[in-house]
């Protein structure tokens, strides 16, 4: 039973995951444009996603016996993927389609993009507290999606505000 919930939480991981990747890719085409609409799906996609990726963790077929000091790092980085996400989410005060100034203060003044630094401490920290080999190499793979948003979102960015390429000098990630 528990190989079959792993199995369907890797399928929808890796679904919600391409999801992401083509809305970034026909966000950045101008194909589509962020709207009500497009962040209902978005936020849906991505809470799927996340749900989807605690079930894969906490059902991964091959554990590996960690000991509890590493286990704890584990739940750390969650705890502070998650802490960095809500920082940014109170800051901008949206998931999607951000339209005021650049936002240098707070947690961005350390890291341009707390969120994405949220989501991959998330997507190494779950499977470091559970022990979860699978999840851990699978984890390499989400990341790099994170890594391509970032990429597209620096692009936008760097169109948008004439002062983002001096704020990326002082600031992290």
């Amino acid at each position: 039973m528990g190989e079959n919930i792993f199995l369907i939480a890797v399928i929808v991981c890796i679904i919600c995951n391409i999801i992401r990747f083509f809305y970034e890719i026909l966000k950045d085409k101008k194909i589509i444009q962020a709207n009500q609409f497009t962040l209902v799906i978005i936020f849906t996609n991505m809470a799927l996603l996340w749900v989807s990726w605690g079930v894969l963790c906490f059902n991964d077929m091959h554990r590996i016996a960690l000991p509890g000091m590493i286990r704890y790092v584990g739940i750390s980085l969650v705890g502070i993927g998650l802490v960095a996400f809500l920082m940014a989410l109170f800051t901008m005060k949206t998931f999607e389609s951000y339209e005021g100034d650049l936002i240098t203060k707070g947690i961005f003044s350390i890291t341009r993009h707390p969120m994405y630094v949220g989501f991959i401490l998330w997507l190494i920290g779950l499977p470091v507290f559970f022990g979860a080999l699978y999840a851990f190499i699978l984890a390499f793979v989400f990341i790099a999606n994170v890594l391509y948003w970032r990429y597209l979102e620096e692009k936008e960015l760097v169109e948008r505000f004439p002062s983002y390429m001096d704020y990326k000098q002082t600031t992290l990630f």
